[in-house]
């Protein structure tokens, strides 16, 4: 089996991530790395590969296996379209546009080349994700109620000196961290189909959000509420709780998402389980049978690179699609109207335009 030869676009963060999972990966070697910032030269002398200052240079000279692409959001949509139309398969990173409208654009294009796009919503391949999804499907928590979200965290001051487009319109934690908690409640609960939100800069003073409160309505009746900080000294957040990413604290104690249901609740990530064995013996009186479901923890982002070699190698279709990363961005969107209109905003009428 051949080696896959895979270029980098963007070194930021997760760009780098991706870089340190390709050069493990026993499938993949790091082709090239593309960013126009002087400082990753360096980066890209460690890793022994030539460095381009735009994806432009780096097409002209070479035909990838695969590329991933990391670049800030606004750049998604050219450069994804760019490698679509180069016929080059695509890891692109959340999310997939800056908006809807943009995102349309890119969902046609792949569309139309029958391009194979892996968008980066990474959790969708943690087997804590599986676990739940397999609980709720079992049928143990009864018909789903509710759920209670939260993802609080404290980013520094160098977060955002790294990357000041994270401070402008595309850039909040809406666009760079609530994104992947809807990607996470549609997989557990279905579509989000109404929102509610109020967004608060008040802690940071940027062009952009750093708190939102958030109502959600499914499709199936069930209702949740969320709550998004990137200005909030609490380990509450998906990365503090999960114990997948080392470079984060972990807090194996904390939650970040409580399922109810008519029998019983499901704590996310700690998996504890309490539920009621019967219909007769319901109430709130009584105690209830508590368990907690046993997983085996791994890094999504070392899976989902796996499942990317076996995207590019045509074995199996992305696990999310360029259509779940624009339902995904429309919802985002639609939190970020309903905080600036402070109206109801439905969804379904762009759901099904998104077909």
């Amino acid at each position: 089996m051949s080696i896959l030869q895979i270029a980098v676009v963007g070194a930021g963060l997760i760009g780098q991530a991706h870089i340190q999972l390709i050069q493990q990966h026993p499938q993949m070697r790091l082709l090239a790395i593309v960013d126009p910032a002087p400082a990753t030269q360096a980066l890209a002398t460690k890793a022994q590969v030539p460095l381009y200052a735009s994806l432009q240079d780096l097409l002209s000279t070479h035909q990838p296996d695969g590329i991933v692409l990391a670049s800030p959001n606004a750049l998604h949509v050219p450069q994804a379209l760019a490698c679509v139309q180069a016929g080059v398969p695509l890891l692109l990173e959340k999310p997939i546009a800056i908006s809807v409208a943009q995102g349309r654009e890119l969902v046609k294009a792949v569309q139309h080349h029958q391009a194979k796009v892996l968008v980066g919503h990474h959790r969708a391949h943690s087997p804590i994700m599986a676990a739940a999804s397999e609980v709720l499907a079992s049928g143990r928590l009864g018909e789903l109620v509710s759920v209670m979200g939260s993802a609080t965290f404290f980013k520094p001051e160098q977060y955002f000196l790294d990357g000041p487009w994270r401070t402008q319109p595309g850039g909040g934690p809406i666009q760079i961290n609530m994104i992947h908690e809807v990607h996470n409640l549609r997989m557990l609960c279905g579509e989000i189909v109404e929102v509610q939100a109020f967004a608060s800069h008040t802690a940071r003073g940027f062009a952009v959000e750093d708190t939102v409160a958030i109502n959600l309505r499914f499709a199936n009746g069930a209702l949740g509420s969320f709550m998004l900080s990137d200005s909030a000294a609490s380990a509450r957040s998906w990365e503090q709780t999960s114990q997948e990413n080392k470079s984060y604290a972990n807090y194996a104690d904390e939650d970040c998402y409580v399922l109810a249901g008519t029998m019983g609740s499901l704590a996310v990530p700690t998996m504890r389980l309490k539920y009621y064995r019967n219909q007769k013996e319901r109430s709130w009186m009584k105690p209830f049978e508590q368990s907690v479901i046993a997983l085996q923890r791994q890094d999504p982002l070392l899976l989902q690179m796996a499942h990317f070699a076996r995207v590019i190698r045509g074995e199996e279709r992305p696990l999310v699609n360029i259509m779940d990363g624009l339902r995904n961005l429309c919802v985002t969107e639609a939190i970020t109207r309903a905080a600036a209109s402070g109206q109801v905003i439905r969804l379904e009428g762009e759901f099904d335009a998104l077909a």
